[in-house]
């Protein structure tokens, strides 16, 4: 259906593509993954032919239809909501405009008649009487109510923006579907429902996410860009992940065995090499030793930061109560009367359909605001570290990396610089990167540096809000890997179904009157 032939892309003495070649199939869905930087992006761009390439060729079978998730939000303001989800397949769209124009004319003749009807014939062809009840299903779908459908796209909110250009791509079944980050700013329901509909698409997907749980449950194949090349594994990112860690284990133990099989030969070489009667038998072995190759599976460019969260004591038994707490934001009310006890190593998801009210409950948590009504209090041995939704503030001064964290060492350590390059290193900071301004940073390095503010304070509970957003795969998985093996309490609010599904024991979701608790299978 689509297929990439010696495909390159330079910039400048920058490579980022050389010779790829891939072919994407009908009822498959792929899903592209690679390092930040690695190209996931421009290489989508390429596809759907909004970046040029340096050589090679694209090719599209004739006739098949093209859609691709649109990333400015505000190209379609001027439209309404269901006008914008049409155009989504521009053939329609044009029909319907062709046939509109020629019945409004006030000299409509026979030949525009002629033409109308033409248009009329192949208008229904395509379904098109359907159009308008289609897209409004569509909408209501992904979570835009009907109210809505017939207002201009800039009167609405940024999350339903995102929802009407998802539901522009996908409207009228696009052969080819292009999408990068489809998941961004949607809630839990409407991508369990996204997840459905891609399960069940019988065209060509092609996908950057960085939401493990979705590659795992739409993906048939997983394309991973790395070194300029893209090799294609059959399977989802799951699938791939275990065998690209055993094809390293593989690779460390090939390679132990390999280098002590060098040592051997070189000892040898170097000891008889003089001698006139092992001279044969030296160069037989020399010839082994340039027979042995090193590099059979090459190391991947991918950089796993450690995240590692410890205690510096354990907590006691009693460590969060919360009684009958409310709290409002911009005179309305976002919970009420929420209790909740939280016990010794809980980890709880705390999900909610307002997301405010997340949110601000830790705020509250960590003494930002203060309670309308209710109370909370904490164990004595408890000592809490926070990632707010927002921490822009963190970041608005003029300090390097290595001045930013000192700010949040403890005093014995805060003119040790070595100490804290070792904190950013942990984090892949490393050299000049940790001179470099803290207010230039991209949303990926602020996360990083938040989470070295909080691995210091060696925390027994950490309340975290959404803190896979602007992480790569590679961060996210370490990010998991570290909240599954810390011992204290976690509190999280998190879109991230898979990481929700593998650190926590309680799902908790807070409703405008109060907190509802769920049982762990309500995600799956």
């Amino acid at each position: 259906m689509l297929t990439v032939s010696n495909l390159s892309l330079q910039f400048g003495n920058k490579i980022l593509f050389e010779e790829v070649n891939i072919k994407f199939t009908k009822g498959n869905c792929y899903g592209i993954i690679g390092a930040n930087g690695a190209g996931k992006s421009t290489f989508l761009k390429i596809l759907s032919g909004e970046q040029d390439y340096t050589s090679g060729k694209i090719h599209i079978e004739p006739g098949k239809r093209l859609s691709v998730l649109k990333q400015d939000h505000s190209v379609f303001d001027n439209y309404t909501v269901l006008e914008t989800v049409i155009i989504g397949n521009k053939k329609l769209y044009d029909i319907k405009q062709e046939m509109d124009f020629l019945y409004k004319k006030d000299n409509f003749s026979e030949k525009d008649g002629i033409k109308a009807g033409e248009l009329g014939l192949l208008y229904e062809e395509m379904g098109g009487w359907n159009t308008e009840s289609d897209a409004a299903n569509l909408l209501s779908s992904l979570g835009v109510k009907e109210e809505e459908h017939l207002k201009k796209v800039k009167h609405l909110n940024g999350k339903d923006k995102v929802r009407v250009l998802l539901a522009q791509a996908i409207f009228g079944n696009p052969d080819i579907l292009i999408l990068d980050e489809p998941t961004n700013d949607l809630d839990v329901d409407t991508i369990n429902w996204f997840e459905d509909f891609l399960s069940n698409y019988e065209n060509t997907v092609i996908v950057v996410s960085h939401d493990r749980h979705f590659l795992d449950s739409v993906c048939t194949h997983i394309c991973d860009l790395d070194f300029g090349q893209i090799k294609l594994f059959t399977g989802n990112y799951t699938f791939w992940y275990q065998a690209s860690q055993l094809a390293i284990q593989q690779q460390m133990q090939h390679n132990k065995k390999t280098e002590e099989k060098r040592k051997e030969l070189q000892e040898f070489i170097q000891r008889f090499s003089s001698n006139v009667a092992k001279a044969r038998q030296a160069t037989a072995r020399k010839k082994m030793l340039d027979k042995l190759n090193f590099n059979e599976i090459k190391p991947s460019s991918r950089k796993y930061p450690a995240i590692i969260f410890e205690q510096e004591r354990e907590a006691g038994n009693k460590i969060l109560e919360i009684k009958n707490l409310s709290q409002s934001f911009e005179g309305n009310i976002i919970f009420q009367n929420l209790s909740v006890k939280v016990n010794r190593g809980d980890k709880i998801a705390i999900l909610s359909d307002n997301s405010k009210a997340p949110s601000i409950l830790y705020k509250t948590l960590a003494g930002k605001l203060r309670p309308e009504s209710g109370n909370f209090s904490w164990g004595i041995t408890t000592k809490q570290a926070y990632l707010p939704s927002s921490y822009e503030e963190f970041f608005q001064n003029n300090l390097n990396m290595i001045d930013w964290l000192r700010q949040y060492v403890e005093k014995e350590e805060e003119n040790c610089e070595e100490y804290i390059r070792g904190f950013l290193g942990k984090m892949l900071f490393s050299g000049d990167e940790t001179l470099k301004k803290t207010h230039v940073l991209s949303g990926g390095e602020k996360m990083r540096c938040m989470f070295s503010k909080m691995m210091l304070l060696k925390a027994n509970v950490l309340m975290f809000y959404e803190p896979t957003n602007h992480l790569d795969l590679e961060s996210i998985t370490s990010l998991n890997n570290s909240l599954k093996s810390f011992k204290g309490t976690i509190l999280i609010t998190s879109k991230d179904q898979e990481l929700i599904q593998t650190v926590c024991n309680r799902i908790v979701k807070i409703e405008p009157r109060g907190i509802v608790e769920f049982p762990m299978e309500y995600l799956k």
